[in-house]
């Protein structure tokens, strides 16, 4: 009877139901390939795809193209799963020069694994869609189909998809015909020659909006809801101005006759530049005025930009092997920037490099498991080894190298070297003496660039004012390693020529020609040097005693005689300099003592960067609380002043920068404890949720939300909780996601980490990071270390593939370790999993040992001096 049902037994039946249902793709395809060298043996990539048996017996078939000549019979047919490829034995050998075609009929599961073609689902209008979608790169297309799937390997493709009446299919081409009668046919037209992991094509309801750039076709797919809110007209309007400007900065025409790019609710990274159809996580491409904030608008930008860039560099123009990655996505991580600052140019935004790569990469290239920009074939071969190489390093580091040498080969002789349509060219990299500006080079740009880009690390240049000699030394370690440094450089508030160190055979400089370069760096009575202009070069600078002296008491009479950038680079260099021990740690704390009267956003976020260090390493110990007093004196000024300027927060500052700093000010007040910001964001929140209307600025929405959760209990998380789960605007989710970490209750932070493992509640994507924002919360670091132990068998079960990297997951849960038993749970974490790996997390675990080891030396050896300067500067 009804009434007699056991709701356990009805739970346990649904979820077997459930489980049992599989989504299922079925293909078939047929490989044209000429043979360069006779063989018996045919190897073409596949993974986790079931073949047909033929009616030759076997799991291909094999004929010749025009010619009379038969193929030779296959003698042996089998897939090798640990190196992924299907195999064919032959009867005889193929012939050189001559083509044949390679037939399979296969099927594979449609898998939320988010890689290959694989199925995305969200809910709409309480009803589960479905879209079906593709993740190539890097080493994903075999789980597709059969292919040769490397980046060399180029070829031309034709793509016929069958799919539901009332779906829309796409793919890299134009759809040239669609037909059918029980499921749709929509055949494509042929892709240009390309690589595997660039190929896409999806199958979903969207809606789209659409425009015309020329002869390009610009459309923006998404959601239909999101598209009928007028979510994707900012990407549309930004999306043909930046393909117009690469069109210029290329000097080459845009070569596909569409565009397409399309929001997806589920993917992995954060964009995918597949040549003519880009994919998207929906916060990469879908903005709302209501909802978006300033950063959220600038990220749209820049990640467009980012792919519009590798239309040309990394689509047209491929790598050969992925051993070169950083050429790839280093050059677009470089010139996203150029492209949003045509879309945008009251930002400002090319300035921000400098943050958020130039001082982010650093940090990852001054570690012994740190690698260099280029590495030899033979050490990247598994897959596992190149998800790896999708790192800062390739990313960042790329960039950084790329703009130092654009700036002092000058951007005109840096852009025509790339119109030649080859990477970074032998006629460029070898013969180039000069720049525009006629400056003489000390070298070739090749092996100037080498010294950059096969040595892992970079330099701290020191300049010593007191004699002029200038010195490098390879920051944090001391192997053999030298680079040829450029130096652009003020002294008391006037530029100088730039310099090139090492035109002289030796550091330190002691030839006569060498003293003649550098003199002016001899300095006396209140003059100081300041290099490294604007951070155009890929190093660290150190000055004597005297000179830091002069540099800090010039922050503190008029900042504004130092450009804001190096304000910032002052801050990061300081830091950084003090953690490796080569100048003292109050020193670099004395830099941020002048910021009471600083308004400008760089100097204060590379403070806060750099004080989140600080943070992780004493908030669970005395130094915690004279610290909140000195950082809350310093910052109350700040506070007031967005207060003032934006009439008691309501209005919006004008600036971009501007914006940010605002936020800076309201999460660092809040943070240490400001009464007046922390009633402000309670005040907001509860109103919220008193009335249902949400009043807070988008842009203060994610510090005011966390900083209100926080300070709240079961109940403001339960309420954030459901406006995350109904939220229908991914920007306005991924910020209450955040925030639901920043809760003080250990019980309800327990419960948001088994959430993660329910890809109903927190979808695939966002698992890994979920659990980072929580170990990020001081009460949540350790439940979050013992959720990832326990759970890490599964957690590299489902999400191991290939597709995921787990170096933001180890690095995140560890981050905070500074204690010898933290050490030894992190280690014997390493030897437990052994058998099951890392994946692409293995060096990550590496990385975060060494940085264990370095948190707990500096602890020891700065833990009793950093507590008496924040007791001394806190009154």
């Amino acid at each position: 009877m009804v009434s007699n049902r056991n709701p356990l037994l009805s739970r346990i039946f649904s979820l077997l139901i459930k489980i049992a249902i599989i989504y299922v793709l079925s293909g078939e395809s047929t490989v044209d390939f000429v043979v360069i060298e006779e063989t018996d043996l045919i190897l073409i990539h596949s993974n986790k795809l079931n073949y047909t048996q033929l009616d030759n017996g076997h799991l291909a078939k094999l004929t010749t193209v025009n010619s009379r000549a038969e193929a030779p019979t296959i003698k042996k047919s089998w897939l090798q799963t640990t190196t992924q490829y299907l195999v064919l034995e032959l009867n005889g050998k193929l012939k050189k020069d001559q083509k044949y075609q390679l037939y399979t009929s296969f099927t594979g599961e449609l898998a939320d694994d988010l890689g290959g073609f694989y199925r995305s689902e969200y809910m709409e209008d309480g009803e589960k869609k479905i879209v079906a979608t593709t993740q190539m790169q890097p080493t994903d297309a075999r789980k597709s189909f059969p292919c040769f799937d490397e980046p060399a390997m180029k070829a031309v493709f034709d793509i016929t998809l069958l799919h539901d009446h009332g779906t829309i299919a796409l793919s890299n081409g134009n759809n040239i015909t669609m037909n059918g009668h029980s499921v749709q046919k929509t055949v494509f037209e042929q892709t240009p020659k390309m690589s595997t992991y660039l190929l896409a094509f999806i199958v979903s309801d969207f809606g789209y909006i659409n425009n015309t750039i020329g002869d390009v076709m610009i459309r923006i797919f998404a959601r239909k809801p999101a598209i009928d809110a007028g979510q994707g007209q900012y990407a549309l309007n930004k999306t043909g101005p930046i393909l117009k400007f690469f069109e210029s900065y290329y000097n080459s025409t845009y070569p596909l006759p569409k565009s397409d790019q399309i929001a997806l609710p589920d993917f992995n990274a954060g964009a995918m530049e597949n040549w003519g159809l880009i994919t998207y996580r929906e916060t990469a491409l879908l903005y709302d005025e209501e909802f978006s904030s300033n950063a959220n608008k600038e990220r749209i930008a820049t990640i467009i930009a980012h792919e519009l860039a590798h239309m040309w560099f990394g689509n047209l123009v491929t790598l050969r092997w992925w051993n070169d990655l950083w050429l790839n996505e280093g050059f677009a991580s470089y010139v996203e920037y150029l492209g949003a600052h045509e879309a945008e140019p009251d930002w400002n935004v090319k300035d921000l490099i400098v943050l958020n790569d130039v001082h982010r990469v650093f940090a990852v290239d001054a570690l012994a498991s740190s690698h260099p920009l280029s590495s030899k074939e033979e050490d990247i071969q598994r897959p596992e080894q190149i998800s790896e190489l999708f790192d800062a390093i390739s990313y960042s580091k790329g960039a950084s190298v790329l703009r130092m040498l654009s700036d002092f080969l000058t951007e005109d002789v840096f852009t025509m070297g790339l119109r030649v349509r080859t990477y970074l060219p032998a006629t460029v990299l070898q013969s180039l003496a000069v720049n525009t500006n006629g400056t003489e080079l000390p070298d070739s740009v090749k092996n100037i660039m080498n010294t950059w880009v096969l040595q892992m690390g970079f330099p701290v240049v020191t300049i010593d004012t007191t004699t002029g000699a200038v010195s490098q030394k390879h920051f944090l370690l001391d192997p053999d390693y030298e680079w040829i440094v450029p130096i652009k450089w003020m002294k008391t508030g006037q530029k100088e020529t730039p310099i090139w160190p090492n035109e002289c055979s030796t550091f330190p400089l002691s030839s006569p020609s060498c003293v003649d370069t550098i003199s002016a760096m001899n300095t006396s009575g209140l003059d100081w040097v300041l290099a490294n202009l604007d951070v155009v070069g890929y190093y660290r600078v150190n000055y004597d005693e005297g000179n830091w002296e002069r540099l800090l008491q010039t922050l503190s009479n008029n900042h504004t005689l130092i450009p804001v950038i190096n304000r910032a680079q002052l801050v990061d260099d300081a830091f950084n300099l003090a953690r490796a021990k080569i100048i003292p740690t109050v020193l670099a704390l004395s830099t941020t003592k002048y910021l009471i009267n600083d308004r400008d956003y760089m100097p204060w976020k590379s403070a806060l960067n750099n004080l989140d260090f600080f943070y992780l390493m004493f908030d669970r110990t005395e130094v915690y609380g004279p610290m909140q007093d000195y950082l809350k004196k310093q910052v109350t000024p700040l506070f007031k002043y967005y207060k003032e300027l934006t009439h008691n927060w309501t209005k919006v500052p004008n600036g971009h920068m501007d914006q940010y700093n605002q936020v800076n000010a309201i999460s660092l007040a809040c943070r240490t404890g400001l009464e007046e910001c922390q009633t402000l964001a309670q005040t907001w929140f509860k109103e919220w949720m008193d009335t249902g209307k949400n009043q807070i600025p988008s842009n203060l929405r994610s510090t005011v939300y966390c900083n209100a959760i926080a300070a709240g209990g079961a109940k403001e998380w339960e309420f954030a909780l459901s406006a995350f789960q109904n939220a229908t605007i991914a920007i306005e989710a991924d910020k209450l996601r955040a925030a639901l970490a920043c809760s003080k209750q250990p019980w309800l932070l327990n419960r948001y980490l088994e959430y993660t493992l329910n890809p109903d509640i927190i979808r695939k994507q966002d698992a890994t990071s979920t659990i980072v924002y929580i170990a990020g919360n001081v009460i949540g670091q350790s439940l979050a270390w013992d959720f990832v132990r326990a759970q890490w068998s599964y957690i590299f079960s489902q999400y191991g593939g290939g597709s995921f990297s787990f170096s933001n997951l180890i690095n995140g849960v560890t981050e905070r370790f500074s204690t010898e038993f933290e050490l030894q749970q992190l280690k014997q974490f390493k030897a437990d999993n052994s058998e099951v790996g890392f994946g692409s997390g293995t060096l990550a675990v590496d990385q975060s040992i060494e940085r264990t080891i370095a948190n707990i030396k500096w602890i020891e050896e700065n833990k009793n001096n950093v507590l008496a300067w924040f007791d001394k500067e806190a009154k």
